[in-house]
């Protein structure tokens, strides 16, 4: 029950570098989008290579191979998606969660903080971490697809907005 001997942990030692090095590799291969800040679709993900990863170290009926095909299954489809994503709206909206607006110009958007269980003691946290001390030099605070809070300050004169694709709704638009 504890020690089985040093077969299976030479097993899962040489495993465990082998599939390490195939994991790194084929991420690095994949490109940077795959180790990206994790939105829903991205979280998915890790966790699945996570699970394949621990699957081939450690169950003798998954080789190696069997280990490595899955990396790639998992890696390639993350790649197909997000390509088709970057292509084409509907699966983008299918996808990738859009940004909400939870405050702007002075209040608070009940209707999507609640649709997005956020109260307003977190949206006074990211305005502070942001070094603001008053909801008065707030323009908006946006819940990003990554889950993270972006706070913008105030202009007197904005030519420009970054709230261009922000939806204030608590519906997915497609």
């Amino acid at each position: 029950m504890f020690f089985q001997g040093w077969a299976a942990i030479g097993r899962v030692f040489i495993l465990g570098v082998l599939a390490y090095l195939a994991v790194v590799l084929f991420l690095r291969l994949s490109g940077k989008r795959t180790l990206s800040l994790m939105d829903p679709f991205d979280f998915v993900i890790t966790t699945a290579l996570g699970s394949v990863l621990a699957q081939t170290i450690l169950t003798k009926e998954v080789t190696l191979m069997d280990g490595l095909a899955a990396f790639a299954v998992l890696i390639g489809l993350q790649f197909i998606v997000t390509w088709c994503a970057v292509h084409n709206r509907i699966v983008r909206r299918l996808i990738k969660p859009q940004p909400k607006l939870l405050f702007y110009r002075g209040e608070f958007l009940k209707e999507v903080m609640n649709h997005e269980h956020i109260h307003e003691v977190e949206i006074l946290a990211a305005v502070r971490g942001y070094g603001l001390p008053s909801l008065d030099e707030v323009e908006a605070v946006v819940l990003e697809a990554n889950s993270h809070f972006s706070v913008i300050r105030r202009a007197d004169n904005p030519q420009f907005s970054t709230l261009a694709n922000v939806s204030r709704s608590t519906s997915m638009e497609v």
